[in-house]
């Protein structure tokens, strides 16, 4: 399974429910990798999507512990492992994508065995923020490649594996 998030210098995530940066070109990465996959989030990163609709041509899969949470297009789950196992039903590991927030990141690591990572080089002012993955004994560097965006800022895809 996989983790997928944008974080900047300081492995910041966002910040009121918001992304740190609007970045079509990592915006377009996401979109790419994730289309046609399970996603699995948080319930607050469910509520940050524009109108509060489910990412298209995905299985969209939120948890919460709020029993009456309820939204078209979504599943509701209460656990990580409830998610894992509905995803799992109809979807290979390859293609169950942890897409946030900080608690769900966290507590997804030790399911995943690949970390999909746009590094932003830059630093903003976050309260929410993804474990490092740089410090993490057992996950290497498998790739990365650096590009500078439209806007001038320098963002670099790292692919992190999990050591067998």
């Amino acid at each position: 399974m996989n983790i997928i998030a944008a974080a900047d210098k300081n492995w910041g995530i966002g910040k009121d429910n918001r992304l740190l940066d609007h970045i079509p070109e990592d915006m377009k990465f996401f979109r790419e990798t994730t289309k046609g996959k399970a996603v699995i989030m948080g319930k607050n990163t469910f509520l940050s999507f524009p109108n509060q609709k489910p990412l298209p041509n995905r299985l969209n899969i939120v948890l919460t512990h709020d029993e009456s949470f309820a939204a078209e297009g979504i599943s509701v789950c209460k656990s990580i492992s409830d998610a894992v196992e509905l995803a799992k039903k109809t979807y290979s590991d390859e293609d169950i994508f942890f897409i946030g927030g900080e608690a769900v990141y966290r507590d997804a690591v030790p399911f995943c065995d690949t970390a999909y990572i746009t590094k932003i080089d830059n630093k903003y002012e976050a309260d929410r923020f993804l474990v490092n993955f740089d410090e993490l004994q057992d996950w290497s560097v498998k790739c990365e490649e650096m590009i500078k965006c439209e806007s001038g800022l320098y963002i670099t895809f790292v692919t992190y594996v999990k050591n067998k």
